[in-house]
C-alpha cells in the first residue's frame, strides 16, 4: 500500500512543505527473495507538471537502518535543498530496504539479494517510473554498508551504473583468515556476517564481492565511471583506513575519481554535513561528459 501522502504530511509538519515533491513508500513482490521488499521514492516537483524522464539515484541504507534511513534522518530535505539552490537539477532517488544484506547474495545462495536488484528491482523501478533507462544516468550511492554495496554493485556491474559515490563505506582490509580470528569473540556480529559471508568466511565468495578486488578486475570499464569516495578521519569503525587504500588502489590504476577525508566520526552527522556534495556529484555526473581515463 502506497503511503507517499502520510509522508508528504510529515515533511509538511517539519517545515519542507514548500518543497512539493512527493515521495512514494510502498513495496514490490520478489519471487527471488519470497518476500515483499519495501522501498521509498522521491520525486522531484516537476514530475506531475512535465512528461519528461529523469536520471535516477539509487541510495543504500546503512546497517541497522532502512528504506526510511533518509527521511528520518532529515537527508530528504538536504536533498530537496541541492536543486533548490540551483546546485543540480532535476532526478528520481530511489531507497530499497536491505536489512543486514550488504546488498549481495548470500554465500549460501538462500539470500540473493544482489540478483533481485538487477534482474527484478531495477526493471521495475524504471518501467513504473520515468526514468532514463541508460548508463550515463543511473547512479547508485551509500552510506557504510550501504557504502560498500553501492561501490561492489558498481564496481560489479559497471555496465549499468555510469556514477557511484560512497560515505563512510564498510571496506574491510581484513583478510578471510584475519576475520575469522576477530569473529571468534564478536558476539552477535558473528551471526550477522555469517548470515552474508559464510561462517566461517566463505573466501571465494567474499573475493566476487570485495569492492577491491572488483575494481582491480574491471578497472577498464570502471575507468568511465565517475567515483566519489569520503570517510571521516577518526571513523568509529576504522573505516578511513579502507578508503584510504581504495583510493591508493585506484590511483596506481589509472582510475580517475574523487577522494576526501574530512575531519569527522562514523556519525549521522558526519553524513549529512556531506550528502549535498554528493548530490551535487551525481548530477555533475548525470549531465557531463564521461571522465577522461588515467586523469
Amino acid at each position: 500500500m502506497k503511503i507517499g501522502l502520510l509522508l508528504v504530511a510529515i515533511l509538511a509538519s517539519a517545515g519542507l512543505a514548500s518543497a512539493q515533491s512527493r515521495i512514494d513508500c510502498t513495496s514490490i513482490e520478489s519471487h527471488m527473495l519470497h518476500r515483499a521488499v519495501r522501498y521509498c521514492v522521491m520525486l522531484p516537483s516537476s514530475y506531475e507538471k512535465e512528461t519528461k524522464k529523469y536520471p535516477v539515484l539509487y541510495f543504500l541504507h546503512g546497517l541497522g537502518e532502512n528504506e526510511q534511513a533518509l527521511m528520518r534522518s532529515g537527508g530528504w530535505g538536504l536533498i530537496e535543498d541541492v536543486p533548490r539552490e540551483h546546485k543540480a537539477g532535476d532526478f528520481i532517488m530511489v531507497a530499497p530496504e536491505g536489512r543486514g544484506t550488504f546488498f549481495i547474495n548470500s554465500a549460501d545462495g538462500h539470500n540473493r539479494y544482489n540478483d533481485f536488484l538487477i534482474t527484478e528491482f531495477l526493471p521495475f523501478i524504471e518501467t513504473h517510473y520515468r526514468i532514463i533507462r541508460a548508463r550515463k544516468s543511473r547512479g547508485v550511492t551509500g552510506l557504510s554498508m550501504g557504502g560498500y554495496g553501492a561501490l561492489r554493485l558498481a564496481f560489479a556491474h559497471p555496465e549499468l551504473f555510469g556514477s557511484v559515490s560512497a560515505q563512510s563505506a564498510a571496506l574491510i582490509t581484513e583478510t578471510p583468515a584475519q576475520l575469522n580470528a576477530d569473529l571468534k569473540d564478536a558476539g552477535p556480529l558473528v551471526g550477522l556476517l555469517g548470515s552474508v559471508f559464510g561462517n566461517p568466511i566463505d573466501v571465494a565468495h567474499w573475493k566476487q564481492n570485495n569492492p577491491f578486488e572488483l575494481a582491480r578486475k574491471n578497472q577498464i570499464q570502471i575507468k568511465t565511471q565517475a567515483i566519489y569516495i569520503n570517510c571521516g578521519d577518526q571513523d568509529d569503525y576504522g573505516f578511513e583506513v579502507g578508503a584510504t587504500q581504495l583510493h591508493k588502489q585506484l590511483t596506481a590504476e589509472g582510475v580517475h575519481h574523487e577522494f576526501h577525508l574530512y575531519p569527522g566520526r562514523h556519525s549521522a552527522d558526519y553524513f549529512l554535513l556531506h550528502l549535498g556534495e554528493t548530490i551535487e556529484f551525481h548530477w555533475h555526473a548525470f549531465s557531463a561528459s564521461p571522465p577522461v581515463s588515467g586523469k
